[in-house]
C-alpha cells in the first residue's frame, strides 16, 4: 500500500539515536486498569468530519465508558499539535494532549526531539509505515483533490493548471494555513509536482510560485476552506484530502451538489501518523486509544470515513471489509499515479513552504 525508499529507514534510525526511552511491557488488563484510574483521555486535532474520527471516537467511548473524552482543538494543524506538547511538558491539566495525529514528516522530527512515548500496539507487525520502536505509526492516507460546488462551477477543473483560469476568480482556497497545516503544506508540494512533471527537488519552490500566480490572478481566497464555505459559495473550490471532500459530499447531500476531482497530475498521497506524547497525563488511556484505532474495528472506522487505513490490504485479504464500504470508495485506478514522498522530501518541502509562503505568495490565510 505505502511505498517509500530506503531514505525513510536511515532518517528513522537517526531519530532513534536521539531518545533512550524504553517500551514498558504491560498486559491489556494492566493498561485498562490504569486507564480506569486515569479516567480521562485528551486527544488533539481530531475533527469529527475528518477521516471518520467522529464515529471512531464514539466507538472508543462506547467500548470504554469509564474514560471521559476531553477533545482538544479539533482544528489544530500538525505544527500546532507539536507546540501543544512542548507547551505542556510540565502540565498534567486538561489542556495537555495525550496523543497527536500529524503529517508523516512530524513523526521522526517529534521522535528526535523526545516528544513521543514509544509503545507497540498488538497489531504493530501489520503496520507498513512506522517507527521501529513504536514512537509513531502511519495510520491512514489519502490523496489531495478538488472539492467543487457544482452549482457555482460549471466547468470542473481537471488539473492544477486549470485553477489559474480566469473563470475561477475568487474561487480557490486551501483547507489550512500553509505555514502550519500539513494538508496545506502538501497541497503546495502537489501543485509543484504537477508544474515540474514530478521533480521532487524543484517542486517546493514551483508550488510556491504556482500559488503566487494563483494569488496574483485573483483566484486564491486566503481563508481556510471548509464544507460550510463550499456550500455558502465563499470558497467554491477547496483543495483538500479526498476523504474530507467525499465526507463533505455526503454531508451536504446535494445541497449544493459537490464533485470531488482527483487531478490528472501531481496526485500526492499523504500519510498521517499517530503518536503518544512523552508527557501524556493519561498514558494508559492513550495506549488503549492506540490499540483501538489499530484494531479491526478502528481500521474499518477509517475506511468508512473514506481513508485508506494502514492495515487495509490485510483486512481485504481476510475478508473483513464489507462490500458496501468498498463500493463507496473512488475507483482504484484514480490512485495509480499517487506519489508517496519520502520523509526527506517532505521535510525539505515543509521548510521551503513554511519559510517561503509569506515572502513568495504573501497571502495571509485566516
Amino acid at each position: 500500500m505505502f511505498s517509500f525508499t530506503g531514505k525513510v529507514l536511515s532518517l528513522t534510525a537517526a531519530a532513534l539515536l536521539a531518545t533512550s526511552s524504553l517500551v514498558t511491557a504491560q498486559s491489556m488488563d494492566e493498561i485498562i486498569e490504569g486507564a480506569k484510574k486515569e479516567g480521562m483521555f485528551s486527544p488533539i486535532a481530531l475533527p469529527h468530519d475528518w477521516c471518520g474520527w467522529g464515529d471512531i471516537l464514539a466507538g472508543f467511548k462506547a467500548k470504554y465508558p469509564f474514560i471521559t473524552l476531553n477533545e482538544l482543538n479539533p482544528d489544530a494543524g500538525s505544527a500546532d499539535e507539536i507546540e501543544a506538547i512542548k507547551a505542556n511538558k510540565g502540565n498534567t491539566g486538561p489542556q495537555a494532549p495525550d496523543t497527536v495525529d500529524v503529517g508523516l514528516s512530524f513523526g521522526p522530527a517529534g521522535t528526535a526531539e523526545g516528544l513521543f512515548m514509544p509503545y507497540k500496539v498488538s497489531t504493530f507487525d501489520d503496520i507498513p509505515v512506522k517507527d521501529p520502536d513504536g514512537h509513531w505509526y502511519g495510520g491512514y492516507y489519502g490523496v489531495l483533490s478538488f472539492e467543487v460546488n457544482k452549482d457555482l462551477v460549471q466547468n470542473l477543473p481537471q488539473d492544477w493548471s486549470d485553477l489559474l483560469k480566469p473563470e475561477y476568480a475568487n474561487a480557490v482556497a486551501l483547507a489550512g494555513d500553509p505555514r502550519s497545516s500539513n494538508q496545506a503544506i502538501l497541497a503546495v508540494y502537489a501543485a509543484g509536482l504537477s508544474a515540474t512533471n514530478g521533480d521532487a527537488a524543484a517542486a517546493p519552490q514551483a508550488g510556491l510560485e504556482f500559488f503566487k500566480k494563483l494569488n496574483d490572478a485573483g483566484n486564491f481566497v486566503p481563508v481556510i476552506g471548509k464544507a460550510s464555505s463550499v456550500a455558502q459559495g465563499t470558497t467554491p473550490i477547496v483543495i483538500r484530502w479526498d476523504y474530507n471532500a467525499l465526507a463533505d459530499r455526503d454531508t451536504l447531500n446535494g445541497n449544493p451538489p459537490v464533485e470531488v476531482v482527483v487531478p490528472k497530475s501531481g496526485v500526492l498521497a499523504g500519510v498521517y501518523a499517530q503518536a503518544i506524547s512523552a508527557y501524556a497525563p493519561h498514558p494508559n488511556a492513550a495506549k488503549l486509544w492506540m490499540e483501538y484505532i489499530y484494531s479491526d474495528e478502528g481500521q474499518l472506522g477509517f475506511l468508512k470515513g473514506y481513508c485508506h487505513p494502514a492495515r487495509f490490504n490485510q483486512l481485504v485479504e481476510e475478508g473483513k471489509v464489507p462490500q458496501d464500504i468498498l463500493d463507496k470508495l473512488p475507483p482504484a485506478e484514480l490512485y495509480k499515479q499517487a506519489v508517496f514522498p519520502t520523509l526527506e522530501e517532505q521535510e525539505a518541502n515543509n521548510k521551503a513552504v513554511t519559510g517561503g509562503w509569506d515572502s513568495v505568495v504573501g497571502a495571509n490565510v485566516q
